[in-house]
């Protein structure tokens, strides 16, 4: 695979965009920040579960080395940063890009973090 891998930094700049959207999508910003509105933790494991996984499809398909690996993350935290999120949320669903698209290089990516 090596450190860089195959695939261009538009694309991965691209992607973290869609995945940040695709989370924006099922669990807003406005969500996280409203006192009156509180949604299930369960709920927003699986947006980020869901996301997630296909972030380490994309990485599986497009075999992303390392640098790549880490521009993705850090696409995916700035695009996040940008649609409002909190510093906390940004952090949690951060590491979890990190530790999905680094575990699963061998496995499928349907299957859980070894």
């Amino acid at each position: 695979m090596g450190l860089f891998g195959t695939v261009s930094g538009k694309d991965i700049d691209q992607f973290a965009k869609s995945l940040a959207e695709a989370v924006a999508k099922r669990y807003p910003p406005s969500l996280e920040r409203s006192a009156e509105k509180k949604v299930s933790v369960t709920r927003v494991t699986k947006v980020l579960e869901d996301a997630l996984a296909n972030a380490a499809e994309f990485a599986k398909q497009k075999k992303l080395g390392t640098f790549n690996k880490a521009r993705l993350g850090n696409s995916f935290k700035w695009e996040l940063k940008e649609l409002g999120y909190g510093e906390r949320f940004i952090e949690v669903a951060t590491e979890g890009l990190i530790v999905y698209i680094t575990r699963r290089d061998a496995g499928d990516a349907g299957a859980a973090p070894k």
